[in-house]
């Protein structure tokens, strides 16, 4: 920090100064202790008694390495605190520089609380304490949380699972408008990483600890089956908590073999399941409903075969054309081809209706299977 010398720093004291108090010349005997002890360096935090205060500064004993002040930007910047300050007042500051022209040791009550702060945060980390805090924003990454005027990140992969967006593909826009739902809400966290070099600040909820969650994964296998508690339904399939701490996916496509269409018009928060592990990878598991029922693809390699002519309900169209139910679970797709338009088939195969096809393709083994409904007609 660097300011014009004023020249009366050390005369032109307030009238309400007490003079008597005025930083003095060191004896020969406080010299040399002060050059013996170990001098504070820049960034430490020093305390002592207000000796003297002036015009926008005050003085304070620093023994045995000299007098410290405060002025200029750092006086400005904690005036409000400092203009209550009294003479024989302990106070906590920050050395910003160890010795300027005038021979003073420049301390900070602004850097000083920053630095107990982040001691405070540090020791948190420790301890594990834990904090009640408002959501102040969110982006696509995380939450943005405010820590005693610090503000700190909370990353979407450190919130406890009942909060973790439920978006397929990672899709970080739709993870964005998640987030963005629990901003202004009040959750428990802890302090996981203080770096006050950085000036890094990072969270995690609780009930997120990624250790606890590791520990829980490693008693499970693929192919272990059990009962749980369904905790979330969205479009893409349902959450499925195995115990406390521990959820995993049922993804729409192994949730039924037949179609379907809406998982949350299947199942609801609350439902038991019976579910099966099909998949662990990165910290995640992947269940499956349909796996412990019967395959129905397997029943049908030894009723359906290729050229057969079959009765099949249409249930679902798409870009390809339109998927028609010989039965329970297995379907076949008739395709677009075998008409002049998406409109044009979807006037002669409305959806619901059933209707006459020969069996094109049959691959039970691939669970695939192609329809025609001209070559029935032909």
């Amino acid at each position: 920090m660097t300011e014009e010398k004023d020249a009366s720093v050390d005369v032109e004291l307030d009238e309400n100064t007490d003079t008597d108090k005025k930083p003095k010349k060191e004896s020969p005997m406080a010299e040399i202790v002060r050059e013996v002890a170990q001098r504070p360096d820049i960034g430490d935090v020093v305390e002592g008694p207000v000796i003297a205060t002036g015009r926008a500064r005050v003085f304070v004993d620093l023994h045995p390495f000299g007098t410290g002040i405060i002025y200029g930007r750092e006086y400005l910047s904690a005036r409000e605190t400092l203009k209550n300050v009294n003479l024989g007042d302990t106070i906590a500051a920050k050395v910003v520089d160890t010795e300027n022209e005038d021979g003073y040791i420049e301390i900070s009550l602004r850097e000083a609380r920053q630095a107990l702060i982040w001691n405070e945060a540090e020791s948190a980390v420790t301890d594990k304490k834990i904090f009640e805090l408002i959501i102040k924003d969110s982006n696509k990454g995380g939450l943005i949380i405010d820590w005693q005027g610090i503000p700190g990140f909370l990353p979407a992969s450190q919130l406890a699972p009942e909060n973790y967006p439920r978006v397929p593909d990672g899709d970080k826009d739709r993870i964005s408008s998640e987030l963005q739902r629990l901003v202004g809400e009040k959750i428990e966290v802890q302090i996981i990483t203080a770096n006050p070099k950085e000036q890094k600040l990072i969270f995690a909820q609780k009930g997120a600890d990624g250790t606890e969650r590791a520990n829980l994964i490693e008693k499970y296998q693929i192919g272990d089956e059990g009962e749980g508690e369904i905790t979330g339904a969205t479009e893409f399939g349902v959450f499925v908590k195995l115990e406390e701490g521990l959820e995993g996916l049922v993804h729409i496509s192994e949730m039924d073999w037949a179609l379907v269409e809406d998982p949350r018009s299947k199942y609801k928060v609350g439902d038991k399941v019976k579910v099966k592990v099909i998949e662990i990878k990165d910290d995640k598991i992947s269940l499956s409903i349909k796996a412990l029922t019967e395959d129905p693809w397997q029943k049908a390699s030894k009723k359906y075969k290729k050229g057969q002519k079959v009765d099949a309900v249409v249930i679902k169209y798409n870009k390809h054309g339109a998927l028609a139910s010989v039965e329970e679970g297995v379907a076949g797709l008739v395709h677009i081809s075998e008409f002049e338009t998406e409109e044009r088939l979807r006037q002669e195969l409305e959806l619901g209706k059933v209707y006459s096809f020969t069996i094109t393709l049959f691959e039970p083994e691939e669970r695939r299977m192609t329809l025609s409904f001209k070559s029935d007609e032909e």
